[in-house]
């Protein structure tokens, strides 16, 4: 793995992949896609780590593709760029379906991929002077590898608006429709991420990932007695499991469960 993506990890099992690109305002190319992928890929394998947090040093999150990346592509053939679009497509699958809690630091400009990402996070946490934008429009291209992300997150009528016109929006449109969860002002950002890292600390980490898959069962279009049945069979085996046993005796005991870590 290159310097372009660095990983951190404390002792209660938190985790930092941080994009390092400032310079380019941390833009995609094949590097920092491939060093992303490999990050996600090693933390969610890791039974040590117990959240993930996606930020990104410099002024800016994410300013999309880079200029020279792009550049490259426009003289790829469609098979050359069908190669390259799974690479990220993987990159974004791989987010999206980690099995642990992922938070999005947010700050400066997020546009394009660095979008597609924050959607792919379950929790985003955002400076208040941030810019967002789905400008491939503008270019003649679609954001169609980012698509089921965003639009599960903003909504399919928000898409229509911004995937059309390519329109920048702020941090408080982003958060009235769902792409940010939080917003904060700069100085504050650490500390905000830092408390929902204490609030998802608490919960156990076997229950949070069949919280994750339950919400994508619940989003898949199963019909409504296949869903009916299917939840009431989840919530079964998670009573049923070590760890959901250890947290009602918890409960009842008035005690702390003993996947609850103090952080260092």
């Amino acid at each position: 793995m290159t310097n372009s993506v660095l990983i951190s990890k404390d002792s209660p099992g938190i985790a930092t992949i941080t994009m390092n690109k400032p310079d380019v305002h941390n833009a995609f190319d094949e590097s920092l896609i491939a060093d992303l992928t490999k990050a996600v890929k090693q933390l969610n394998a890791d039974s040590d780590v117990r959240v993930v947090i996606l930020a990104a040093n410099g002024k800016s999150f994410s300013a999309g593709a880079d200029l020279g990346w792009m550049q490259k592509m426009s003289g790829y053939s469609e098979e050359e760029n069908l190669r390259d679009a799974r690479l990220l497509a993987e990159l974004m699958s791989s987010l999206d379906q980690m099995t642990k809690p992922t938070i999005a630091r947010v700050q400066g400009s997020a546009f394009g991929g660095g979008v597609g990402l924050i959607a792919c996070c379950d929790i985003a946490v955002s400076v208040y002077d941030a810019k967002f934008a789905l400008s491939e429009a503008r270019l003649g291209l679609i954001p169609a590898v980012i698509s089921p992300y965003v639009v599960s997150a903003i909504g399919a009528r928000n898409a229509r608006r911004y995937f059309l016109t390519g329109e920048r929006f702020d941090a408080e449109r982003a958060l009235d429709m769902g792409l940010a969860h939080q917003l904060c002002y700069a100085d504050e950002l650490d500390s905000a991420v830092e408390e929902i890292v204490d609030a998802l600390l608490e919960c156990g980490p076997g229950a949070q990932t069949a919280c994750k898959y339950l919400i994508r069962q619940v989003q898949s279009g199963k019909n409504n007695s296949e869903l009916i049945e299917w939840t009431a069979q989840q919530i079964a085996k998670i009573r049923a499991s070590h760890e959901g046993k250890e947290g009602i005796s918890a409960f009842l005991e008035k005690r702390a469960p003993k996947w609850l870590k103090k952080r260092a």
